[in-house]
């Protein structure tokens, strides 16, 4: 039994920062995908155990040219007792996460890569979660740069969760042929097992990533709440990573002391902001009739880009090197944000309908040229897919 899964990457369109101060964010799938194959192998009877069976769990991450392998009979003795129950997610306990930690670190993950082991203690929760001790080997790669703010990890834990559920009793898919999708409730429960995965990795997630890549197209997220919503034509993006790593918590941290600072002002800045996001998801949603419309649309998109960039340098999170981007896409009229934390990771540029593929070509060789990496992304598209072929 096998089965592939694929689920998207994200871009904040609008409201990073400023939506951990109430104001609203609008967040969108991006056609580069997290990528798994989940082969699950046949046990052969053990005489130590009969039940269990002998083989081994195997995690192959070949964009890292890393193959984790755990033998059954080293996961039954580290957990004891596991009964999978793939249709009720719920999160890692205290005890199972010391467990998981030291299941990775028998591993001796180089220093150089030590980021991978929450990813893997991730994937041995939802595995053992769903699928308990069978022998299997599941393989997978990206799309995504890590750690860039393209949601990788969360592409990571939809992609490994829409797997194991798939070759479950917890879903049902009528259709074996071609990429497929879940149904709704099917598609829910994917993403609550994501999410459990997702806070294995980050601690305390938002739920946005895990969502846009479970769902595709588009959410706005205010308060806790996501409403989807859907754009009326596509829109491109250049993705440009800078390839400067960030602090996440320490730019979130910095953002919270200068408004504590500077109460009244940036008050004013979260207000333009959700201003700004709210506009944003209105503009998406409207209407296309021809180019003209198509035009003068993704201006107004511009012109929100370029206004919430500037809100974003306000709160003190730019970087040289996203100002660096800027500056280039700025000289063949283009508008550019920064996309999720800031102080360095990725920087979008929308990349108008009419826009000459000769400007576009001249624009990524300029980046390119300037040490940065360059991805062109349709925005706002499909969510998880899987294929049994």
């Amino acid at each position: 039994m096998e089965v592939r899964s694929r689920a998207p990457g994200k871009i904040i369109l609008a409201g990073e920062h400023a939506v951990v101060h109430g104001s609203t964010a609008v967040a969108a799938a991006i056609d580069l995908y997290t990528h798994v194959f989940f082969r699950l192998l046949p046990a052969a009877p053990s005489s130590s155990s009969p039940d269990s069976g002998d083989g081994s769990l195997e995690l192959d991450l070949k964009d890292m040219n890393v193959v984790f392998s755990w033998p059954l009979s080293r996961l039954k003795e580290a957990f004891q007792e596991i009964t999978p129950i793939p249709s009720s997610p719920r999160s890692c306990s205290r005890e199972n996460m010391e467990v998981l930690q030291m299941l990775v670190e028998e591993k001796n993950i180089p220093e150089a890569r030590i980021g991978l082991s929450s990813g893997v203690s991730a994937f041995l929760y939802l595995y053992t979660s769903i699928h308990g001790l069978k022998p299997a080997k599941v393989v997978v790669s990206s799309d995504l740069p890590l750690g860039s703010g393209l949601g990788s990890s969360a592409s990571f834990c939809v992609s490994i969760s829409a797997a194991l559920l798939a070759l479950s009793d917890a879903t049902a898919i009528e259709s074996k042929s071609g990429w497929l999708t879940f149904g709704e409730s099917d598609l829910e429960l994917v993403n609550k097992w994501s999410f459990e995965g997702e806070k294995i990795i980050h601690g305390k997630p938002s739920g946005i990533d895990n969502t846009v890549s479970t769902y595709g197209n588009m959410i706005t997220f205010r308060l806790g709440e996501l409403t989807r919503i859907k754009s009326a034509a596509p829109l491109k993006m250049l993705i440009t990573n800078t390839k400067v790593g960030r602090n996440t918590k320490a730019l979130v941290a910095g953002v919270s002391e200068r408004a504590s600072r500077h109460p009244d002002a940036m008050a004013s800045v979260f207000t333009a902001v959700d201003c700004i996001s709210k506009e944003m998801s209105t503009v998406i949603e409207s209407p296309v009739s021809d180019d003209i419309s198509i035009t003068a649309k993704e201006e107004k998109i511009e012109e929100l880009m370029e206004m919430n960039q500037g809100l974003l340098q306000c709160m003190g999170v730019s970087h040289a090197s996203i100002e660096a981007v800027l500056r280039i896409t700025f000289k063949y009229k283009l508008a550019s944000k920064l996309t999720g934390a800031g102080g360095g990771g990725c920087v979008l540029t929308l990349l108008p309908t009419l826009l000459a593929n000769t400007v576009v070509d001249k624009v990524i060789g300029e980046l390119e040229a300037g040490g940065f990496q360059c991805l062109k992304a349709q925005v706002g598209g499909k969510g998880l897919e899987i294929s049994f072929e």
